[in-house]
């Protein structure tokens, strides 16, 4: 099973690899299910995933989806094995990022608790929240990010900092049995691959020496695979294409979800550019709506869109009807000094001048400022927090137009952030 997000990189590596598993296992009377794990109705937002699985001819009707599985019956009957691939953490499991479910967590008064920011919500307790249960029955993971907490001692782990997990998951298949890997999974990596590594460019930042060596083993055990570009531009093209969905359908698209003390922030990723979204008619409303539906305190927009050259450019956007959560947000990413922001004329808008820097980079210094595990900042955030750049506020931006604020304990929650960015214990004397 791959992250909640369930991008093309977690499907993938999930059908490929329960695939080489039912190739290989000595254990007869062993099914090996891919799951997606998103419910069936949100497989159309995947419009790469939907474009290279239709592709190889995979149908949509038979793939598996997480509302479609009881993994925790499954488990309590004693019948499951849990393989992550792509994520190493379940949701629930000590505050980790969520993907599109509500939910809530505990009161430390040390964390950032900005009271009244939920707005007078109720958030229910998260379905995701139910994976807890389902930490004991993970043996193996398969990750290219940082391992955020140990495994079990039964649990195998591979985590290395490769561009795509699809690249841990074809050096597994190369080192197992000949004649194992077909032409249609080695086309699913191959795009993959291409796909999460920018058509292997270095300018992006993303690829590695073993992915592109993946990439070659791959062209050279099947040399009728489509040419790098022709695949990358497609699935690029697919990827991006957003434009028949709807403000909170591109919100879903690539959504993760941090849980802090008694809220939630969304971080979605948008594959247009600012300024494009800005011009979406009704935004603000869209927005509202959707944090309001779904138990969101507040939302991180993170824009992404490439040039000719494949070369990505990225903003960011704030928004929350609570003005301590939103400049509280801001502040953080402000200090963040990895991302270069630069301040735009809309309210709560930057430019990212470091490009490279993905999402993965960015819920670690949203993470902090909410509290939540592996809050700890490392040398170049350990500064005092930059005055929020509110004094460039553009009025008709509908991001200026947000509720009046609903929090009376803006400054001192502004003192706890600063605090835990300048690495001192929120109580401690300034």
């Amino acid at each position: 099973m791959g992250n909640e997000a369930c991008d093309l990189d977690s499907t993938v590596s999930a059908l490929a690899l329960a695939y080489f598993l039912a190739k290989t296992s000595p254990a007869p009377k062993a099914a090996f299910i891919p799951v997606l794990n998103i419910p069936r109705a949100e497989f159309a937002l995947r419009t790469e995933t939907t474009f290279l699985l239709g592709e190889q001819g995979i149908p949509a009707a038979s793939l598996i989806f997480r509302d479609e599985i009881d993994l925790g019956g499954l488990h309590r009957a004693g019948l499951l094995s849990l393989t992550l691939v792509d994520h190493h953490v379940l949701p629930g499991v000590g505050g980790e990022e969520q993907r599109g479910f509500p939910g809530s967590a505990g009161g430390d008064p040390s964390r950032l608790q900005p009271q009244g920011c939920a707005g007078g919500l109720t958030l229910p307790v998260s379905p995701a929240s139910a994976d807890a249960a389902l930490e004991e029955a993970v043996v193996e993971v398969l990750d290219h990010r940082p391992l955020e907490r140990d495994r079990a001692p039964g649990c195998q782990v591979t985590a290395e900092p490769v561009g795509s997990c699809a690249t841990l998951v074809t050096e597994r298949i190369a080192q197992g049995p000949p004649g194992v890997l077909d032409r249609p999974t080695a086309a699913l990596l191959h795009g993959t691959i291409l796909l999460d590594c920018v058509n292997l460019s270095p300018a992006a930042g993303k690829v590695t020496p073993r992915d592109v060596a993946c990439v070659s083993l791959l062209e050279a055990r099947f040399p009728e695979l489509p040419a790098r570009d022709t695949i990358f531009e497609a699935l690029q093209a697919a990827k991006f294409d957003v434009s028949g969905l709807t403000t909170e359908q591109m919100l879903r698209k690539d959504l993760k979800v941090l849980s802090g003390d008694e809220l939630l922030l969304a971080v979605s990723a948008i594959y247009v550019d600012l300024e494009t979204f800005l011009r979406r008619p009704g935004l603000l409303q869209d927005l509202d709506a959707f944090c309001q539906a779904q138990g969101y305190a507040g939302l991180v927009a993170m824009m992404i869109s490439f040039n000719e050259h494949n070369e990505p450019s990225r903003q960011l956007a704030v928004y929350s009807r609570c003005e301590t959560l939103r400049s509280a947000v801001c502040q953080a990413l402000a200090a963040a000094l990895s991302l270069h922001l630069l301040p735009l004329p809309s309210p709560c808008t930057y430019a990212q001048g470091n490009a490279l820097a993905s999402r993965k980079k960015v819920l670690p210094v949203l993470r902090a400022a909410l509290g939540g595990p592996g809050a700890a900042r490392g040398p170049e955030e350990e500064v005092v927090l930059p005055p929020t750049p509110m004094n460039s506020l553009v009025e008709e931006c509908p991001l200026a137009q947000a509720v009046p604020p609903l929090c009376p304990q803006k400054k001192d929650v502004l003192e706890r952030v600063s605090r835990i960015a300048a690495g001192q214990p929120p109580g401690s004397p300034k």
